[in-house]
Formats: structure tokens, sequence, C-alpha cells
């Protein structure tokens, strides 16, 4: 279904929904707003109001006055000399949102492009004909939209069709010709959150899907351990405020209600470790993170967040050149949420250790078949603890690292971009660990000493991956069964989960196990059209 940008301005659901591969459309009044955003630009340079980056330089020339007739050579400028990122490109999945982020941005109406360049890069969208844009070297913003504006303009590259052609071949093929920039144009393409908000939308996507996914994975691990069920009370949970804990506590419940292996174990201990204990109060304290960020990002879709913006009138032409580009709130937002997901993530990694020892589990050591001669799952906790070490450096928060540039002109530096660039590291990283913690449970009930009955829901779940992943027997490389269920992880939700609010709202249960499709990706689309018709 396309994304329209209209009155009203994207949701980090539609990013994300561009970013995934629908198509973003701008409605009459989005249009209307960018021309009329145009013509105030074109008055300023004709009343030569002072506008930073309109008829002065950039940074620490900006009191450097620009003739009208140097105007297009500053825009051009501009752009050549910010495309300074590095690295290896960002997927298609990152740069189809961040210029879904842009299109937002410049359809508030209030940074005066011309709409021919915002439809330029809507028609890059619309073709999937991404430009090549390295993924560092950004202290806030900049380089990165620098990279997909090139291809407007003849320049860069482009991945098209599993072709890797020239900015001006790619404009050849698509039937368009390149852009020359005009006045304030050259900076309004660099400048603003487009980038740190487009990723930030995926972010939230991707994190999301893995905390839905580590609240069965831990149900599994929590059944194969003899959890007590006292931990999911609901009048114990209540005496804790907190919307996330309360949904996850729901949650725990209904995925291992009926199960014989928790009802076997029930009064074995006073009480679990935390790493059991605590799935509420971490899982949840990460969703409220995760509802805090979203809320975030969304003021900043709503934001213009260009510098110089333009507004008045025609007769009154306002422009303000100050801060709005810059974007420490969103950095914090991505620096908060990495740490909510690593917490998450290094919380999975204690239950796979527990699963694996045999000390603690009442398993085989390892999860290994014929013990000795096999070594199971040994070594997979190895690569899981490596990921949380990864995490736990990654998520230390980019928002402070600071710097100087520009000759002193920009002394505070957000680091909102690699915020965001961390948080999506962070998020892939988690996802891996609980692929292999997902591995690790479902090796646990086929070892499982206790003759009981898993929950219906955990014995569903873990049907369908045996119809992916069968047992473990040191007979392959781990590795790839730990890529495949990364790849559940990473490409779609878990089964349809059991989610009480889900049935408040609709008054309908969930989908059945019995009638879960067996094919990943039909699971996935199964659940999204579930979740969709219900409204969550």
């Amino acid at each position: 279904m396309a994304v329209i940008r209209s009155e009203r301005p994207l949701g980090w659901r539609d990013i994300a929904a561009v970013a995934t591969g629908e198509p973003l459309h701008l409605s009459g009044d989005a249009r209307a707003r960018i021309r009329a955003a145009r013509e105030l630009v074109e008055q300023i340079v004709v009343r030569g109001i002072r506008a930073y980056g309109v008829n002065t330089g950039v940074g620490a020339l900006c009191d450097v006055v620009v003739s009208p007739a140097e105007q297009h050579d500053l825009s051009h400028n501009i752009l050549m000399s910010h495309a300074v990122g590095v690295g290896a490109p960002l997927g298609r999945e990152e740069t189809r949102a961040i210029i879904a982020a842009a299109i937002n941005n410049f359809a508030h109406g209030h940074s005066g492009v011309r709409v021919e360049l915002v439809e330029r890069l809507a028609a890059l969208l619309d073709a999937d004909c991404l430009p090549e844009v390295p993924a560092f070297g950004s202290v806030g913003y900049l380089s990165h939209m620098a990279h997909i504006a090139l291809v407007c303009v003849g320049a860069g590259h482009v991945r098209w069709r599993g072709e890797r052609l020239t900015g001006a071949e790619a404009l050849r093929r698509l039937g368009l010709a390149p852009l020359s920039l005009e006045a304030k144009e050259g900076l309004s393409v660099v400048n603003g959150t487009p980038c740190v908000t487009g990723l930030a939308a995926l972010a939230l996507h991707r994190a999301e899907r893995l905390l839905d996914w580590a609240d069965v994975v831990s149900a599994m691990s929590f059944e194969n351990l003899g959890g007590q069920m006292a931990a999911f009370d609901a009048q114990s949970l209540g005496f804790r405020v907190s919307p996330g804990l309360e949904r996850v506590g729901a949650r725990m419940r209904a995925v291992l209600d009926g199960s014989g292996l928790i009802a076997s174990a029930f009064g074995r201990r006073t009480q679990d470790p935390l790493s059991m204990r605590t799935i509420p109060h971490v899982h949840g304290a990460a969703r409220d993170v995760f509802e805090a960020s979203a809320d975030v990002v969304n003021r900043e879709l709503e934001s213009t967040t260009d510098n110089p913006i333009v507004s008045g009138t025609l007769d009154a032409p306002r422009v303000f050149s100050q801060a709005h580009a810059v974007g420490a709130s969103i950095a914090l937002a991505m620096d908060s949420l990495a740490a909510a997901m690593a917490q998450v993530a290094a919380m999975a990694e204690r239950r796979l250790d527990r699963l694996v020892n045999p000390l603690v589990s009442g398993l085989p050591a390892f999860l290994a078949h014929a013990g000795g001669t096999h070594s199971g799952f040994m070594i997979a906790q190895y690569t899981a603890a490596s990921l949380v070490a990864q995490n736990r450096r990654d998520a230390a928060p980019a928002s402070l690292d600071g710097g100087v540039t520009s000759g002193l002109q920009e002394d505070h530096l957000c680091h909102a971009t690699p915020a965001a660039l961390k948080a999506l590291a962070v998020i892939e990283n988690s996802s891996r660990i609980l692929a292999i913690e997902l591995l690790a449970a479902a090796q646990a009930y086929d070892l499982q000493p206790i003759d009981a009955p898993r929950a219906p829901y955990t014995d569903a779940l873990y049907a369908w991956l045996r119809t992916v992943v069968t047992t473990y027997r040191d007979d392959r490389p781990l590795a790839d069964d730990m890529t495949i269920a990364f790849r559940l992880i990473a490409d779609g939700g878990p089964p349809l989960l059991p989610d009480p609010q889900a049935v408040c709202v609709s008054g309908r249960p969930p989908l059945a196990s019995t009638d879960l499709p067996g094919d990943c990706r039909a699971l996935a689309a199964a659940n999204t059209a579930f979740r969709a018709a219900i409204g969550c």
C-alpha cells in the first residue's frame, strides 16, 4: 500500500514501510507547500535579505556574502564538498528510509527547494534506483544526504537491478535529466535530520520485532529451566508501575499457559535466577524505552529540521538561520534504544549459559548428543558472549562524543546519525544472540529429561522451528543453523503472540497454533495481517 505524504507528516511506521519497499507519493497539498516555500526563497534572493547558505557562505563562512550570480555555484559546491562519506555503503532499507525522511521534511514547506528536486528523490525511490551512500563520515548529518543528492545532479553512483551505475547513467536510463541546483538547494539537500530520522525509524521497526521475539524465546528457556510462574504473577507485577512490564508479564502468562513442564517444576525453588525472574522487568523496561524513543522520532518527523527555515509571506518573507538541524533529542533517544536492546540481549546470553551448563540446567552438558565426542552448543555460547561484549562497546553513548568543527563555529556536536547507526548494529547483534538462544531452547526440548508436555504456544513454536532447522548432532556447521535462525528473527515477527491487550482491543482471540503457516514468509505475512486487523 502506497504511503502518502499529505497534510499529515509521516510517522515512523510510514518511514519503515517505505524503507521496506512501499512506494511514497506526494499529495497535491504537499506539492503546493513546497512551491510556496520556493517562492519565499526567490523573494529573499531578489530583496537581498541575508539568509545563511542562500546568499552567504556556510559554517565558519556564514558572514561571507555571496552575490546572486554566485548562488548556483554555492549550491553546487556545497553538495560536492559535503559528499565526504567513507566506508561500506548503507543497505537498501537504510537508504530508502533516509530518502523518505528527507521528502517528508521538504514537504513541511519551510525548506525552499523546488518541487522538481523533491520529485526527483521520489522517482529514485519509486524505481528502487538507490544512491550509494557511505555509512561513515557524519558527526550529525550532511554527508549521507550529500551522497544521495549527488545522483540528482548526475554525479555519484547508484545500485539498480544488480548493477552499479554512475548517477548520470542511472538518470539516463530513467529518462531523466540532471538537475542544476539553485539558491539554497545545495544547503537544504545536505541539511537537517532526515538521515538520523530515517535510520531511527528503521531501528524502531527492527527493535519492535526483536522485543516480540525476546518474549517468546525467553519463555522457551524459562520452560526448559523449570521456572517459577510466580515471577509473572499479575498482582505481584502490579506493584511496579510500567506499561511495558505489565504487557510482558501478561504475554509470559499467556505463552506458558498449560505447560506441563512448568507445572512439574512448581515449588522447586523459592525464586529463580535474575535472568529468568526479571524477564518482565528487563523486557518491559526496554519496551518503555522503545515507546519513548518512538515518540521522539515521530516528533522529529513532525518538525522542520532545516537551517535556515523560511516562513512568512511573499510581502514579508522571514528567515530563521538558527539550529533546528541539530538532532540532540533523537541522538539521545537512539543511545537509549541501543542500551535497552543491549540489555535484553545480555540477559538472553545469561539464560543461554544456563541452558548449556549442566550444573544448573538438569540437561545434558552443552545440549550435546553423546557428550564427550560432541560439543553441542558449547562454542555457540562463546559467540553470544562475544556479541554481548560488542554490544557493550556499541552501546556507549554517541551523543556525548562531542568535538569541534568548522573553525569553532560548530563547537558542539551531538553525533545523532552515528547514534542511530550504532543502535542498528546493536539490534542486529541482539537478534543474533536471540537466534542462538532460540536454537538452544529448541535443542533443550529435544533433550528434556522430564516427561511433561510443553505449553501449546511453545509447542507450536518448537514444531514450526523444527520444520526449518533440525536437531543439532554436531553433524554440520552450527553457524549455518545460527544464520537461519537469525533470518527468522530479522525478517519477520514470531508466530502470533497471545496478547491479552490485543484480545481486549479486537474482541477476538489470537490465531490458534494449529492455524500457524509452516512457511516462515507466510507466517510473517499472517502475523502482520493479524496485527493490522486488530489495530496493534
